[in-house]
């Protein structure tokens, strides 16, 4: 493979300096190479590049049009001109330092006006993709598919009521579940962009679960068939760009997935940014994954509390984060999963100095929340304090309601000749919040 130009001229390697640097273009808390309990802090974090932002971002919102203008986008092949992308792309992923990328089918390779010509784009993108995966180490921690963008999808994709989009749909996502088992993807997302409703009037939404759910089964099935080992992933999501999604948070994918016997193959990709629109925070969509065993990754950005929409920005608010990574931590980890930067630099953010500046961010705030999660578990006096809260289930009566082995009979009974009325008992809430505040501010 002939080697390319540098597209980030003046651009060294990031390097880690420590929390007192001046260097804006150096880590101050993300140290790739430092060991913690026998792993790289690159291997705990396992920090992934979202290609469709990084590298296809134009900075375009839903009222104008893009602002951002790369060097390697010029040219009238488009697949000479994907390939030059691509070529950026991985010199990013290793100046940055990140493990891993993600991608569309059709981030990384053009449409063509027939399926098979948009499959034969995406053979030779993908070829060249593996080239550049074996040069660099960097490797695919989940592909999926667009099914989202063009105009055969207005009504949706699996979803749709028509059965030749469907058939579309599932042709596509047959490819880039091969194109992702081929470049070594360890996972593969399916996010449903447009599986939703814009109306009741015109839509039958038991029949579009149903056929959602024949979808997922398919691709299940087929995956098996060609020794597709990675996890699947459902990427949750309420509304924009459809006004209700049938993959609204967790709950109701957890509910869905089980309705139709799927459960035992999907785990949840969870965004921040889809969390808050649903009108969660970031640790509740982990915590309800955890508690059904069924957290697998992580889409790393933060939304505008005051724009109803998906803004998709670097998340740098280290106390959010800190409070996820509690939970990830005491979940046991991501597994396959890791922490992709689904994240777009702002529409006045042009310079390709930019993308390093808001990759930088984020993973400090991720690695310092990381640091600041383990220092919280090791000391464990949160989970004390929630064991002493709940201590009363650990014995007695209480052991024998949650074992099932009391009823409502023997419950009142005791309350009548024993137990009376209950003490209230502080939750203690000002404590708790002070509490981690003190390692917040680095007592």
């Amino acid at each position: 493979m002939k080697k390319s130009r540098i597209h980030f001229p003046g651009i060294a390697t990031v390097a880690y300096e420590g929390p007192r640097t001046d260097n804006a273009l150096a880590f101050r808390h993300y140290d790739p190479t430092e060991v913690i309990d026998g792993r790289t802090m690159a291997e705990h974090l396992r920090f992934s590049i979202a290609y469709w932002h990084a590298f296809r971002g134009t900075g375009a919102d839903p009222f104008g049009p893009g602002t951002i203008v790369r060097p390697w986008e010029s040219g009238r092949d488009p697949v000479s001109v994907a390939r030059t992308r691509m070529d950026a792309a991985f010199e990013f992923f290793q100046k940055i330092r990140a493990p891993f990328y993600c991608f569309h089918d059709r981030d990384i390779a053009p449409e063509g006006r027939t399926l098979a010509e948009s499959n034969k784009f995406l053979d030779a993108i993908a070829a060249h993709a593996w080239d550049l995966q074996q040069a660099t180490g960097v490797k695919l921690l989940w592909g999926t598919a667009n099914l989202f963008s063009h105009p055969r999808y207005l009504a949706g994709a699996s979803t749709n009521p028509d059965a030749h989009v469907f058939a579309y749909a599932a042709a596509q996502v047959k490819k880039a579940l091969e194109i992702t088992k081929q470049l070594g993807g360890e996972n593969y997302v399916f996010w449903g962009g447009r599986e939703g409703y814009e109306t009741l009037l015109n839509t039958n939404l038991k029949r579009e679960q149903d056929h959602l759910a024949a979808f997922l089964h398919m691709a299940v099935d087929y995956a098996k068939s060609i020794g597709f080992k990675g996890q699947f992933l459902i990427e949750p999501k309420p509304k924009e760009p459809t006004k209700h999604q049938y993959d609204f948070d967790v709950a109701s994918g957890i509910a869905f997935l089980r309705t139709y016997g799927l459960e035992s193959h999907f785990k949840f990709n969870i965004e921040t940014n889809h969390a808050t629109l649903a009108g969660h925070t970031f640790q509740h969509e982990i915590e309800v994954a955890a508690a059904a065993g069924m957290l697998g990754s992580i889409d790393a950005n933060a939304g505008d509390l005051l724009l109803g929409w998906d803004t998709d920005q670097f998340n740098t608010d280290v106390r959010e984060l800190t409070l996820a990574m509690i939970s990830i931590l005491r979940a046991g980890g991501l597994g396959s999963g890791g922490f992709n930067f689904d994240a777009k630099l702002r529409r006045p953010s042009i310079d390709p100095e930019d993308l390093f500046h808001a990759h930088i961010g984020g993973m400090d705030a991720y690695a310092l929340a990381f640091k600041l999660a383990r220092r919280i578990l090791a000391d464990g006096k949160f989970e004390q304090f929630v064991a002493e809260r709940y201590a009363s289930y650990d014995s007695g009566f209480g052991r024998a309601i949650e074992t099932r082995r009391t009823n409502f009979r023997q419950l009142e009974k005791l309350v009548l000749t024993q137990l009376g009325e209950p003490t209230p008992r502080s939750g203690r809430q000002e404590y708790l919040e002070n509490l981690l505040m003190s390692y917040l501010h680095g007592r």
